[in-house]
């Protein structure tokens, strides 16, 4: 099955394409007449979200071997203890909602559990809701479905989780140039929330591979660990220093189970004959 795979193929083609649509996007945002060509920036930032997820389709669809498989494990929900369900929803919201509580020690605001039904950024004609929503599920149908077993068919799940997650940062880089959009007003904000978002997307990706091995490469977990993350960071008025805090909290459980699960993350995979 290690030969099956096409990871050169696959994540060269889930970079280039995105990267050409969301800078043509990034351009129009920046444009004065901007208004008049929200449908076309809207478009733009769409393909390329789902760009991924197609290369993965294709690249299943061509070994009907990995087809089957994906197809298996995309709403798998059974067969692994429920606590990883658990954890895939509630680990994220759980030490936001601490990391905020200990960031009013710090003399913070508890306005910070305000909700006001509004996110944080602002999206081209679409609601950025339905982008909170949709975005896990497009990326976890590429990432999950293709692009972990892809790296993790030669290399331990620890070194793939690393790679990929250089590689994440990159592939949302483009972003950071739309006005308006998320990851602009994070740079916006400065550096220290610009290298907290990159340290958090490794404690990101370690967790939620470590979630996705536990539960059976459970395609279903992954979207679901990824897109309470989402909800849970915009459904509160959070202060960017809660969210370094958060990061630190996160990164003690990833310490944690990155020794208590060594093996998981460390053992290589067999080589296929």
């Amino acid at each position: 099955m290690t030969k099956s795979y096409r990871p050169v193929t696959f994540y060269t083609l889930s970079l280039l394409i995105p990267w050409t649509l969301w800078f043509a996007a990034a351009y129009i945002s920046h444009r004065p007449d901007a208004v008049e060509y929200q449908w076309a920036q809207a478009a733009l930032g769409l393909a390329g979200l789902f760009a991924p997820m197609l290369v993965a389709a294709f690249l299943l669809y061509k070994q009907p071997k990995l087809w089957t498989d994906a197809k298996h494990r995309l709403f798998r929900l059974t067969g692994f203890p429920k606590r990883y369900l658990f954890a895939a929803a509630l680990l994220s919201p759980v030490t936001l909602v601490l990391a905020q509580l200990i960031s009013i020690a710090f003399g913070h605001s508890w306005a910070q559990f305000h909700i006001s039904g509004h996110p944080s950024f602002t999206s081209a004609l679409l609601s950025p809701w339905f982008m909170l929503l949709i975005a896990p599920v497009a990326e976890e149908l590429a990432w999950h479905s293709y692009g972990t077993d892809a790296l993790t068919a030669r290399r331990s799940l620890f070194v793939a989780s690393l790679l990929f997650t250089v590689y994440w940062a990159f592939w949302h880089m483009p972003l950071a140039f739309v006005k308006g959009y998320y990851h602009s007003q994070i740079v916006s904000e400065g550096a220290l929330y610009t290298v907290n978002f990159v340290v958090s997307m490794f404690v990101f990706v370690l967790l939620m591979n470590w979630l996705y091995a536990k539960s059976g490469r459970s395609i279903a977990v992954a979207t679901i660990f990824h897109l309470c993350a989402n909800l849970g960071n915009e459904i509160f008025a959070t202060h960017p220093d809660s969210k370094v805090i958060q990061t630190a909290i996160l990164s003690a459980v990833t310490i944690y189970i990155l020794i208590a699960e060594k093996n998981l993350f460390l053992d290589k995979p067999v080589p296929s004959r």
